[in-house]
C-alpha cells in the first residue's frame, strides 16, 4: 500500500477548520504563557493543570487528574528526600477501539517561580517570544486542534487515543515514566508533541539519557590545628570528577557532564561532604552498561579512600530511541502526511530526549517532534513561530485521518 496521501473533500473542510481556529490557539498560548509552571512550583503547576482542560473539552472526551508516585531526589546537603509530584491531565476516547494511539506533552517548563522571564512579546509578525510558548504549551494545543479535527472525521470510530500531559518531563519524567510505559506497551503508535526546529526539522534518533547524584563524605577537623585528623570530602569528589570527565572519548557516543557541585563552608573547616550531579547519553543499550561499570569503578574507587564514604543515587531512565524499521516508517508516514498539507518533513539524529524515549522503551514506534516550530527553548529567548500553530495541526489531524482510515497501517507496524 502506497503512503501518499490524497485528502478527501470533507477533510479538506476539516482543515480548513483549523486554519480559522488560528488566532483562538495564539490567544490561547499567550495566555497559558503567562503561567508559570515550572516543574518545581508546584503552585504554578497546579493553576496551569486547571487550564489545561479548556483546550480540550470540545472533544467531549473522559477527562480526568492521575495520581503520580512521589520521586526521590538528593538534596545539596546529601540528604535523600522524597519531592510529591502534580498530577497528570489524561485525556481518553474510545479505548476499546481495534487501533490505540498515545499522545503526550508536558505542561511543566525549566523556569522557576522567580525567574525574571514570566511573560510574552512579539518580536515580529509570526514569532512570539515567552516561557513554554514552544517548549511546549504550544505543542499541547497542537494536539488539542489536531483530535478536533479527528472527531470530525467520518472513520473516527476505528481509532481511540489517549493524551497524557504531564507535570515532570523538564526534570526526566519520573514520576510519570511508569504511565508512559504503560501507555506505550498498549498503543499501536505514539504522537509526542516537543517542538519541532524553527526551520521545521524534527528530532528522528535519539540518544538514551541517565542522571546520577554522587553523595561524598568525609570527616570533618580544625582546618589548621587538627587537619591531618581530617579527610577532605570534596577533594575526594574533584578526583572522581576528573577521571568521570576523562572518560568522553573512550566510547563512541557516550558522553559524561558533571553539572552541578556542592558542599563544603568556611575555609577553616577540613570539608566532610561533597555533592555533584552529572549526565550521562549514551547510543545503545550495551553502552549503558559500559558506562554503569566505568561509573561503579570510580565510585568504588572514592569510597576505598581512608576515611572517605561515596554513595551513588540515579540511573538511566530513558534509554535510546534508535531509528528501528518501526520508528522509520512513522517518519515516512509523517513526511507523506506533510506533503498533502503542504509541509516538507525532514529529521535529523539528537542527543536530546523527550517522553518518546520512554514510549520506546515499551515498544511503541512514535514521532516526537509534532509541536510548533521554535527555537531557543530552555533560555529566555525561547520563541515559536504562530504560522505553525495551525500548521502542525494540520499535520497531525493527517496522520490521524490516515491511522483511522487504515492507509497507515499503525498495527502492521507495531508488529514489524
Amino acid at each position: 500500500m502506497s503512503d501518499a496521501v490524497e485528502l478527501t473533500a470533507a477533510e479538506h473542510a476539516i482543515l480548513d477548520a483549523i486554519d480559522s481556529a488560528g488566532d483562538e490557539m495564539i490567544a490561547r498560548v499567550k495566555s497559558w504563557s503567562e503561567v508559570n509552571s515550572g516543574s518545581a512550583n508546584r503552585e504554578g503547576l497546579d493553576a496551569m493543570r486547571a487550564r489545561l482542560p479548556e483546550a480540550f473539552e470540545p472533544l467531549e472526551a473522559e477527562m480526568d487528574e492521575v495520581e503520580l508516585p512521589p520521586t526521590e531526589i538528593v538534596t545539596r546537603a546529601g540528604e535523600v528526600v522524597t519531592m510529591e509530584n502534580a498530577p497528570a491531565l489524561r485525556v481518553r476516547a474510545r479505548v476499546d477501539a481495534p487501533i490505540q494511539i498515545v499522545l503526550t506533552g508536558h505542561y511543566d517548563t525549566v523556569f522557576p517561580a522567580d525567574s525574571a522571564f514570566q511573560d510574552w512579546r512579539l518580536l515580529d509578525d509570526d514569532t512570539i517570544n515567552g516561557p513554554g510558548v514552544a517548549d511546549m504549551k504550544g505543542g499541547i494545543l497542537v494536539m488539542a486542534e489536531a483530535l478536533k479535527a479527528l472527531e470530525r472525521h467520518p472513520k473516527r470510530e476505528a481509532i481511540g487515543y489517549t493524551a497524557l500531559i504531564s507535570p515532570d518531563e523538564e526534570t526526566g519524567s519520573h514520576g510519570s515514566r511508569e504511565m508512559l510505559h504503560e501507555l506505550g506497551a498498549r498503543a499501536h503508535v505514539g504522537m509526542t508533541y516537543e517542538p519541532a526546529l524553527a526551520d521545521g526539522g524534527l528530532a528522528g534518533a535519539r540518544k538514551g539519557s541517565g542522571n546520577f547524584s554522587l553523595v561524598v563524605r568525609g570527616r570533618a577537623a580544625h582546618a589548621g590545628r587538627e587537619h591531618h585528623l581530617g579527610r577532605n570530602a570534596l577533594e575526594a569528589m574533584s578526583r572522581f570528577i576528573v577521571e568521570l570527565q576523562a572518560l568522553n572519548g573512550a566510547r563512541e557516543g557516550v558522553t559524561f557532564n558533571v553539572g552541578e557541585v556542592a558542599g563544603g563552608g568556611p575555609v577553616n573547616i577540613v570539608p566532610d561532604l561533597g555533592v555533584c550531579r552529572f549526565n550521562v547519553r549514551l547510543q545503545t543499550e550495551e553502552d549503558g552498561a559500559w558506562a554503569m561499570t566505568e561509573i561503579n569503578r570510580l565510585v568504588g574507587e572514592t569510597d576505598a579512600r581512608d576515611g572517605v564514604a561515596a554513595a551513588l543515587h540515579g540511573g538511566f531512565t530513558r534509554p535510546p530511541k534508535p531509528m528501528s524499521p518501526q520508528n522509520a516508517k512513522m517518519f515516512a508516514w509523517t513526511k507523506a502526511a506533510g506533503a498533502a498539507v503542504g509541509v516538507d518533513v525532514f529529521w535529523n539524529d539528537t542527543g536530546g530526549v523527550c517522553e518518546g524515549n520512554n514510549l520506546w522503551a515499551a515498544g511503541c514506534p512514535n514521532v516526537d517532534t509534532l509541536g510548533v516550530r521554535g527555537g531557543d527553548i530552555h533560555s529566555d529567548r525561547e520563541f515559536a513561530k504562530l504560522s505553525s500553530f495551525p500548521e502542525r495541526a494540520k499535520l497531525s489531524a493527517v496522520m490521524l485521518f490516515r491511522f483511522a482510515s487504515g492507509d497507515f497501517d499503525a498495527r502492521a507496524n507495531r508488529n514489524l
